[in-house]
């Protein structure tokens, strides 16, 4: 068998039949999108399980599977036929992937890895176990329980999270009192309290591991959030320490492997006021952190995860240029994006505009535009003014 693990035969070539793989994609939101878009040049074939026949992906995917990736048994036939499985969420039951993998469908990341991005009281739980820096945290039980941890510290306001589901804001609450504690337990889930983090901001390590644990990083990049949903990011990190950035990329990478994670790992962390990183999230997909390696890497977090999920040998990592801005385009109360391209494209011929096929709603990601060069404050502006414009808050 050669390297591949293809069998040849005799004069070097391979038998008659042997096709390139099938990537089953699980979710068919923008990041499914913009995967199998990664995917189409080297020759990769998807096929998509999504909510609805509207959904960005099955706008753009030839292999379309509609159904409830929460059935087992749809989980099951959608998987039939594929080379992998992997996601553009992290929703799926753990004991459906472990079914799957039972039935001996690669999973990548694996439900054993996927678990800590999925629950949160086990991702700390396993950062506490490996000595990865986080905030001080523990599960509480009911409103009291949040007065007694905020207590242990420097007292309230306190960040309550859900352990399951939460997204872009949703299932987390900063409280200021033991009556404002009891939303969260509504939802019939665990809550984690954590302490509220005095950080200077926020970063991003982004990072992608093969199966036989070959990896790369991408520059640390800056995080910046408005209503707790990511706005822009700016690559790499503007005066970040050196020493600082090495110790992410360093932790992003270690987490990756002590988890096992297959695929793109986003750890997402605070910078604090005295020079300390810790670890706020993880997610292990495509990430929006990420989104500016499409048009400022020289391999974007997309292919490489396409390449780390079928174990080939991953791309290079490295900026194409000095600085690269993504601003996210949310909707706004003008819904003809399509007319504002006009004036985007000819202000700015550099522009890169990526558009997700979605109904235009307020506050809802419908797209991202990436701007690069030498200069970071007229990078900025140039991604700024082209976001307001789309969504309709600039009009010059």
């Amino acid at each position: 068998m050669d390297m591949r693990g293809v069998r040849a035969v005799p004069g070097g070539r391979y038998p008659r039949g042997v096709t390139f793989p099938v990537v089953g994609m699980v979710g068919g939101g923008q990041l499914a999108r913009m995967t199998h878009e990664a995917g189409i040049p080297l020759g990769i074939r998807f096929k998509l399980l999504s909510d609805t026949p509207q959904d960005s992906a099955a706008q753009v995917v030839n292999d379309v599977v509609v159904g409830d990736y929460r059935d087992l048994d749809t989980l099951r036939e959608f998987a039939r036929g594929c080379d992998v499985i992997t996601f553009d969420h992290e929703h799926v039951p753990t004991e459906h992937l472990r079914a799957l993998e039972a039935d001996g469908i690669p999973v990548r990341p694996g439900p054993d890895a996927l678990v800590h991005a999925q629950d949160k009281g086990v991702m700390r739980a396993k950062l506490d176990a490996i000595g990865v820096p986080c905030p001080r945290h523990r599960i509480v039980s009911d409103p009291e329980d949040v007065a007694a941890f905020a207590a242990e510290g420097d007292g309230f306001p306190v960040v309550l999270k859900t352990v399951r589901g939460g997204y872009d804001g949703k299932g987390v609450w900063v409280v200021d009192s033991v009556e404002e504690a009891a939303e969260p337990f509504k939802a019939g889930v665990p809550v984690l309290a954590e302490e509220k983090v005095d950080y200077a901001r926020e970063l991003a390590a982004n990072v992608v591991r093969s199966p036989h644990g070959q990896a790369v990083a991408y520059p640390v990049v800056e995080s910046q959030q408005v209503d707790g949903v990511c706005d822009t990011v700016i690559a790499p990190a503007p005066g970040l320490d050196e020493a600082l950035a090495l110790q992410a990329e360093e932790l992003a990478l270690r987490i990756a492997k002590e988890l096992g994670v297959i695929g793109h790992l986003a750890v997402e962390l605070f910078e604090t006021r005295d020079g300390r990183i810790l670890v706020n999230e993880l997610a292990m997909r495509p990430h929006n952190s990420g989104h500016w390696t499409q048009d400022g890497a020289i391999t974007s977090q997309f292919a490489n995860h396409v390449r780390a999920v079928l174990d080939l040998p991953l791309g290079d990592p490295r900026p194409r240029a000095k600085w690269t801005v993504m601003c996210n385009v949310l909707g706004g109360d003008y819904p003809d994006m399509y007319s504002a391209y006009l004036h985007c494209m000819a202000r700015d011929p550099q522009l890169k505009i990526h558009m997700y096929g979605k109904d235009v709603k307020p506050g809802r990601k419908v797209g991202h535009v990436n701007t690069y060069g030498d200069d970071l404050d007229d990078v900025l502006e140039r991604a700024r003014h082209a976001a307001g414009y789309l969504r309709g808050t600039i009009t010059e």
